[in-house]
């Protein structure tokens, strides 16, 4: 039943205009509704969008091992052998045989190079033929001053029967003391002759270049025919012969001067080479130098040297060989660690939240501390993943983030 206005005097028309009146608001509220939803659609588009994408960061779980305490050397530093004698000559000549070739193991003793000495072996051969003469000397007048000596007592025996006379005494007596001052004489020539020999043999021996103790021929620079000269005070020549002793190597390196009060003679360290990378040598320390190295252009830093506890594991090293130190200064096993590399300044690191995955700022309290890891002492739990790659752009507290599987597996992510 339709409801007209009865003001109208067409019933049918006042039916169709309170018709009319009363559908257009109906029409406006449905347009109003998918007009809200087309504009919540596209805002929730253009946010979709135009968001930040999540960073790829590289994370590590905090577990728990060993941490040290430890300082490491500036500069590359060198392996040196225990023993190493740039060799030459104490006196100039002309070299008359090399005996050795680079590379050749040589024994204490072993002569390796010798100068042309014809007249000093001349002179030493000499000296010992003196040595001959003076001993037959010897056995001629004491064997003389011997028979002198008996004689003497035979008239002085004589002599209180009255059966000589006693000036022939007398000149007996005087000639057995003076035969036995002659033999004291060619006595003390022998040991004169001696002496001689000793001279010439030193005098021999400054011409020979001996090995002083076991080792390896490193160069050779004298040539056979050469004449060669020590060097002069002040003004360094290259040695005729280098030769290495391989029985004992060690490192020298540079550490800096805040670092060395505590490095100390007899603390662990691990001994790297270049040329053999990836495997660690163990040491100790043998000495720091009691003073500052201070080079223009460098910082200041004090010498360490540090020994292979191992001399077996040397047998492949060769002195020069450019080599690390990490001198273990302190060690706490079985500890809540965090790689050093994920902790920013202030100690503060990122966590990562699986759940939501944005990034946390959170700071602990570290212990013990190297290149590697770092102690927490608390303020993070063991199991948190933190961020490694902390260099990366974007990344930052309350960015999104999503874990970077290429690199997950050397990173320790879980």
């Amino acid at each position: 039943m339709l409801l007209c206005n009865k003001g109208i005097d067409n019933p049918l028309t006042a039916c169709a205009m309170n018709a009319e009146s009363k559908s257009p608001p109906r029409r406006h509220h449905w347009t109003l509704i998918v007009a809200g939803i087309v504009i919540a659609l596209v805002v929730g588009v253009v946010w979709y969008t135009t968001r930040p994408k999540p960073v790829a960061v590289i994370l590590h779980k905090i577990d728990r091992g060993v941490v040290e305490a430890s300082v490491a050397n500036t500069r590359a530093g060198t392996v040196e052998a225990c023993q190493r004698a740039k060799m030459a000559t104490p006196t100039a000549g002309q070299v008359a045989s090399i005996t050795v070739d680079k590379g050749d193991h040589v024994r204490a003793g072993q002569i390796l190079l010798s100068l042309w000495n014809d007249d000093l072996k001349a002179e030493f051969k000499l000296a010992e033929s003196e040595v001959v003469v003076a001993k037959a000397r010897i056995e001629e007048t004491c064997a003389l001053a011997d028979s002198a000596d008996r004689e003497a007592k035979r008239l002085l025996k004589l002599r209180q029967t009255k059966l000589v006379a006693e000036d022939q005494v007398d000149k007996a007596v005087a000639d057995a003391e003076a035969r036995r001052a002659a033999c004291r004489a060619v006595r003390a020539t022998e040991q004169e002759s001696k002496a001689r020999v000793d001279v010439a043999r030193a005098a021999l021996e400054r011409t020979i270049l001996r090995a002083p103790f076991d080792g390896v021929i490193a160069e050779i620079n004298a040539k056979l025919g050469e004449f060669v000269t020590p060097s002069p005070p002040g003004i360094p020549t290259l040695p005729a012969i280098d030769l290495i002793g391989k029985q004992c190597l060690y490192v020298s390196a540079p550490i800096d001067e805040v670092d060395a009060p505590a490095v100390r003679p007899g603390q662990p360290a691990r001994i790297t080479l270049d040329a053999f990378a990836g495997r660690q040598f163990k040491g100790k320390v043998r000495r720091v130098a009691p003073y500052v190295l201070d080079l223009e252009k460098q910082a200041r830093t004090v010498e360490v040297e540090a020994a292979f506890t191992d001399q077996a594991e040397t047998d492949n090293l060769l002195p020069g060989y450019s080599a690390d130190i990490e001198v273990i200064l302190d060690s706490r096993a079985n500890v809540l660690r965090v790689p050093t590399e994920a902790v920013l300044e202030g100690h503060r690191v990122l966590v990562y939240d699986p759940q939501s995955g944005e990034l946390q700022e959170r700071q602990f309290k570290p212990g013990l501390a190297n290149w590697k890891y770092t102690e927490i002492s608390s303020g993070l739990n063991e199991g948190e993943l933190v961020v490694v790659s902390v260099e990366r752009k974007g990344v930052e507290a309350g960015a999104r983030a999503v874990p970077d599987t290429q690199s997950s597996n050397t990173a320790g992510t879980s």
